[in-house]
């Protein structure tokens, strides 16, 4: 049986290990610790409520013992979704233009226009969505309810399809919303991510495709995106992961309640991050506790969100190259 090469590796090479090693225990002490943290914390509310009783209570009354994440749950993985159905698409097509029809002098400033998207403060894109957007989408979140009304989740109530006089606060402060201030915000994150692997799509397949008469879409539809797919998808879940967090933007935008909400274009939503925001500073100690366990429940839905998406893009042909 042949025997593998195995190069001798000097000491900058056994220091770099080391240090890489390091970094990976350590972030991974860090992610337990916070966990463990979560867990310490939300111990008292956990043990007088019960797990299962927390999972499933809409209303938020810690104080008298009456509180659960059934709504707050439930709106935060709307808000996430409403956010990725929109973001993908567009940092999809925008990662393509970048990484393969866009001259190479204007490819650079649109690199720079993406990744600055991507710096500016949350604070700012909830007082646009709040200020700005709101306003010029209730047209929007009308007509989807007149005309797909009958799909549950775009119905709202106490409105008539086609009904001129109809206020306008029933669309305001929604998931709809909150998703769309969202999906602006991790659409660069998720492009970055996208564009970069599009980019190591490999030169000789690109030219062979050409080269068998293929047109440019049917050489992206045939070598780069196959090539990408660990790409889409590993964007595609970092931004759901931070679309799961996000926490002043959604805070800015919705009119929180506390019942399970699942018509996205009418008022009134609520997230975990938002929740913790909201009643953090005025917070007795039990509910404090009760907090915590609401940040457990969002930390572990973020891990398992991760996890997800390392496994799937493992899996891929790109991510597969990129652990060799």
């Amino acid at each position: 049986m042949p025997r593998r090469p195995s190069p001798a590796r000097g000491l900058g090479d056994r220091i770099f290990r080391v240090q890489l090693t390091a970094s990976g225990v350590i972030v991974l002490a860090i992610m337990a610790a916070v966990g463990l943290f979560l867990l310490l914390r939300a111990g008292q509310a956990l043990r007088t409520r019960g797990i299962w009783d927390f999972l499933t209570t809409a209303q938020w009354q810690p104080d008298v013992h009456r509180f659960g994440i059934a709504a707050v749950l439930t709106g935060t993985l709307l808000i996430a979704a409403v956010a990725v159905t929109i973001s993908v698409p567009l940092a999809l097509g925008t990662a393509l233009f970048i990484s393969d029809i866009a001259p190479r002098p204007l490819r650079r400033t649109l690199v720079s226009m993406v990744d600055l998207m991507a710096a500016v403060p949350s604070v700012v894109y909830g007082l646009w969505g709040l200020f700005f957007l709101q306003q010029h989408v209730i047209g929007l979140s009308r007509w989807l309810s007149d005309w797909f009304g009958w799909i549950p989740f775009l119905h709202v109530d106490g409105t008539q399809p086609g009904e001129p006089l109809a206020s306008q606060s029933v669309y305001t402060a929604s998931t709809f919303v909150a998703g769309i201030v969202v999906a602006l915000m991790v659409a660069p994150i998720q492009c970055s991510v996208m564009r970069e692997v599009f980019a190591q799509a490999p030169a000789g397949e690109r030219e062979g495709a050409y080269a068998l008469g293929a047109t440019r879409w049917g050489m992206i539809r045939a070598v780069v995106l196959p090539y990408g797919m660990g790409g889409i998808i590993g964007g595609t879940m970092l931004g759901l992961g931070r679309a799961l967090g996000e926490t002043i933007a959604v805070y800015l935008i919705i009119s929180p309640v506390f019942t399970i909400q699942p018509h996205i274009l009418q008022t009134g939503s609520n997230s975990v991050s938002s929740l913790i925001a909201l009643h953090y500073g005025d917070a007795s100690t039990f509910g404090m506790s009760a907090l915590m366990a609401a940040g457990l429940a969002l930390f572990l839905l973020t891990l398992a969100v991760n996890f997800t998406a390392s496994s799937i893009v493992a899996r891929s042909r790109s991510g597969a190259q990129s652990e060799a």
